[in-house]
């Protein structure tokens, strides 16, 4: 499937794949066509699903069985006035039946807004309105078919409600009755542009109200580095990404570029996340390509892993936060295997990673992704030297490169706004080493100016996170009449530290920290908190701390 998409597929350096990593991008590209049911043509029998759940359940889907279904769905939304550029939320947790939806939709020329079970009544009105959603598809359970139906009544462009069960009220359509009766499909007359909008996120919104994440049809292939080079894969390959499906994860590491790679999508559907039982679920199904963010392998490395056969795993890469040094170096001693990491955003796919024929830097995201144009820019507008700081920013000139989002949906200002005079900015703050390696600070907002320096959030916390009593924790700038603003932490701490949590440990931490990290860096301030504010994405809300902070 890759040499449809590009001329070369190896690459033995990041100077190879600088030169020659080009995507043929075809006119009208379609991945339900051009990826899904090319893949059901040549090889019907070829796996690409292997699903298993935390009550026993498991199915296996081919790429035929993948072509039949979403055709079947395809079909039924089109009977239900599901047309191209019509809106479509997705609220499916991991059920399989959001790999039928998906490609469904992108047959249709739809728009796919894949969204959290987490949403709440408000949050579903607010995304229906600023997206004029026409359909909705959930997971038929009580919590989230009270919400949905609930934000009927204040969403007046939503016309269906569709359940995949074991639920189905009343106001509902039955996804598995709806499609088993469909009529053949028929593909639409009207072949979708490259640049029509397929597919939209709402960001998790740490600062405000969530964005609307337009991206073209065309978005799928830029995931080709990400699958095919970043995580290693190939048509032997069973990949696991630990993501809901209502999060741009999924779409990055349990779809498109694994799909393109002819690898097998490995899903363990589950209600909590347990480590014992996701390393079960490795093992049990000889799991070769693992991907989670830094909090996940922070629960692994705290299992006996020694109880687990994990020989089948042979790659394992990293993304969603900055990398904890601690946690690279004891996951390695532990397995053997080096932590690839990786940094994108809504707004992009992989922007700057550790391919496989880069060493890794233990806390770096690695090397630019050359699909990219990355530079780092000072506050003034100009380039950042090697060892200062600067806002990561994407040049594109007159042409946006593949994967860079659309727009903000309906909203020109905020577009303008990321996106001026050929540089998309992306918010987020990093520095570039002699090596061309880049180093997570924070984002800009973030970034703390204590006397006359500039200390970035996350040199801290890695330092922070070394110490054995602390879990979780966000440093922050509070206000400081001497200093401008002051370094807090705000702690979780262990369950062996909590009944420690006086300023014995305050001043033990902080001494960790001086002896970690340049000592001017250490927090002045900790506080110990059960547990941090997070977006419902999981992401520290750091300004939640800084505006509570103000007001005190």
């Amino acid at each position: 499937m890759l040499e449809r998409f590009l001329k070369q597929t190896a690459f033995e350096s990041q100077d190879d794949f600088a030169r020659n990593f080009k995507v043929n991008v075809p006119g009208n590209f379609n991945f339900g066509y051009d990826v899904v049911d090319a893949w059901a043509e040549e090889q019907p029998g070829k796996k690409a699903l292997c699903w298993t759940n935390d009550q026993g359940k498991q199915a296996d889907f081919t790429f035929g069985d993948i072509k039949k279904q979403s055709d079947r769905a395809a079909a039924w939304f089109q009977s239900l006035g599901i047309g191209p550029g019509d809106k479509v939320m997705l609220i499916l947790k991991r059920r399989y039946e959001f790999w039928f939806a998906i490609i469904a939709l992108h047959k249709l020329g739809a728009v796919a807004i894949p969204a959290t079970h987490l949403l709440t009544k408000k949050d579903i009105i607010y995304r229906n309105n600023a997206a004029s959603v026409k359909m909705i598809v959930c997971a038929g359970e009580d919590f989230i078919l009270q919400h949905v139906s609930s934000a009927l009544q204040e969403s007046p462009t939503v016309c269906e409600l569709v359940s995949i069960g074991p639920l189905i009220p009343q106001g509902f359509r039955d996804f598995h009755k709806g499609t088993e009766n469909a009529p053949p499909f028929v593909r639409p007359v009207r072949k979708n542009e490259n640049g029509d909008i397929s597919l939209m996120y709402f960001t998790s919104g740490t600062t405000g109200h969530p964005k609307m994440v337009a991206h073209d049809f065309t978005y799928p292939l830029a995931h080709i580095s990400t699958g095919s080079y970043w995580h290693n894969l190939h048509e032997g390959s069973l990949h696991l990404t630990i993501a809901d499906t209502g999060w741009g994860k999924a779409v990055w590491g349990k779809l498109y570029g694994q799909w393109i790679a002819g690898a097998t999508v490995f899903v363990y559907d589950h209600e909590k996340f347990n480590p014992a039982d996701m390393l079960r679920m490795i093992q049990q199904y000889g799991v070769t390509s693992l991907c989670a963010p830094p909090t996940i392998f922070r629960f692994l490395i705290r299992e006996d892993l020694s109880r687990y056969d994990l020989s089948s795993l042979q790659y394992c890469t990293i993304a969603g936060e900055a990398l904890n040094p601690a946690v690279f170096n004891t996951f390695r001693s532990l397995t053997g295997i080096k932590l690839m990491e990786g940094f994108g955003q809504t707004e992009t796919t992989l922007t700057v990673c550790t391919f496989p024929w880069t060493e890794p830097k233990p806390g770096s995201m690695g090397k630019a992704n050359p699909q990219y144009d990355v530079d780092l820019l000072r506050m003034d507008g100009t380039p950042a030297e090697d060892g200062e700081q600067g806002e990561i920013v994407v040049r594109y000139g007159e042409t946006p490169p593949l994967g860079l989002f659309k727009e903000y949906y309906r909203d020109r200002a905020l577009t303008g706004q990321a996106c001026c005079d050929g540089i998309y900015y992306t918010g987020d703050v990093a520095w570039r080493d002699e090596d061309g390696y880049y180093w997570f600070v924070g984002r800009t907002d973030d970034v703390i100016k204590s006397s006359g320096y500039r200390i970035g959030p996350f040199e801290v916390e890695s330092a922070l996170m070394t110490h054995p009593a602390v879990v979780e924790c966000a440093v922050t700038g509070t206000p400081d009449e001497v200093r401008g603003q002051a370094v807090k932490a705000t702690v979780v701490l262990s369950k062996e530290y909590k009944s420690r949590a006086n300023d014995a440990l305050v001043k033990e931490i902080q001494d960790h920290v001086k002896r970690v990290t340049a000592p001017y860096k250490y927090p002045r301030i900790v506080e110990f908190v059960d547990e941090l504010p997070k977006t419902i994405s999981g992401k520290i809300r750091r300004v939640e701390i800084r505006e509570k902070d103000r007001e005190e």
